[in-house]
């Protein structure tokens, strides 16, 4: 679906720009885990935003770049768009995080806000740059994004080859997160000595989404999103309904072993639990993840857990932990 190559070109291309974000081990839980929200913009989603601008012709940056996004990604294209002086518009909730917008205006990009849920937003988005002859950034929906995302599994392998028959735990949105990190881990896209290239691999990959707005769960499920709600979320950065003919589709049903959700209470216990035992700051959206695993709805083990970001309102994180 998407070359092998990419993902070893993406982490070339993006290293210069990225920081390696730290992997811990709780051995009580026997887990570990990968803190996204150690990166640059303080989420994953800037690996796949530098990889798609990064490999843009002069012409494509020239037409101004026009996106989607609850934050993390708007804040990703905005980081990658000054460095090659792109103009960029972001299309966004009226109900999105008013840190996360903040976030992406002091990045100097142009905010429009939309009424309802993320969906909405995406829509837009994608009508004002085909009419407008600007160049769409999909938070997901691109070959270039799911590269650029991959490269955590790139970077987990590295450190450690074992991970490559253990069980991965990853926060499900549009799919792209998971799409690259399926990829990497069951092709075996890694150049490692410790790898047997040969041999298919042991390991089990699942998603989590959550309860409020399961739009991917439903696709995976039972074939379809008809009908599945999109309501208010802690994990607000996987809210919203997957684009139609989405390349995440196929790729989640070849490379995933199961989707998972969790609910509101079961999130906020989880950035509790974040905090108070490792000291680390996590959002809703990677919360799932750790959520998955205090809940015992992935019990298998050892797990490799991605934290995908920390961008929290700051109020909502002091509710829950104070």
């Amino acid at each position: 679906m998407i070359p092998n190559a990419w993902f070893e070109d993406a982490a070339k291309r993006i290293k210069p720009y990225i920081q390696p974000t730290p992997l811990t081990f709780d051995r009580e839980n026997n887990i570990f885990l990968k803190w996204e929200n150690h990166q640059k913009t303080g989420s994953f989603k800037l690996r796949g935003a530098l990889n798609k601008i990064l490999s843009l012709q002069e012409w494509e940056i020239k037409q101004g770049l026009v996106t989607a996004s609850a934050g993390n990604h708007g804040q990703g294209v905005a980081m990658a768009a000054n460095l090659v002086n792109a103009q960029v518009t972001i299309f966004a909730s009226d109900h999105a995080v008013p840190a996360k917008l903040e976030a992406m205006r002091s990045m100097g990009v142009n905010i429009i806000l939309i009424p309802d849920g993320y969906s909405e937003a995406e829509k837009a988005g994608i009508i004002f740059a085909k009419e407008n002859h600007a160049t769409w950034i999909s938070p997901y929906n691109d070959g270039q994004i799911i590269a650029g995302q991959g490269t955590i599994a790139l970077e987990v392998l590295e450190d450690m080859p074992a991970a490559s028959a253990m069980t991965w735990i990853v926060p499900v949105g549009g799919g792209g997160l998971i799409s690259g990190i399926g990829a990497v881990i069951k092709e075996n896209i890694i150049n490692n000595d410790n790898l047997n290239q040969s041999q298919p691999s042991d390991v089990i990959l699942v998603g989590v989404q959550p309860e409020a707005s399961s739009f991917m769960h439903a696709i995976y499920k039972v074939g379809n999103q008809i009908g599945v709600e999109d309501l208010p979320t802690l994990a607000d950065g996987l809210s919203g309904a997957v684009e139609e003919g989405s390349i995440t589709i196929p790729m989640v049903r070849k490379y995933v072993d199961d989707i998972i959700t969790v609910s509101e209470s079961e999130i906020t216990h989880a950035i509790a639990f974040a905090w108070n035992r490792y000291r680390e700051k996590i959002e809703g959206s990677a919360a799932v993840s750790l959520a998955a695993i205090l809940t015992k709805k992935c019990e298998k083990k050892p797990a490799v857990l991605i934290l995908s970001g920390g961008n929290i309102q700051k109020e909502v994180f002091d509710q829950i932990v104070g």
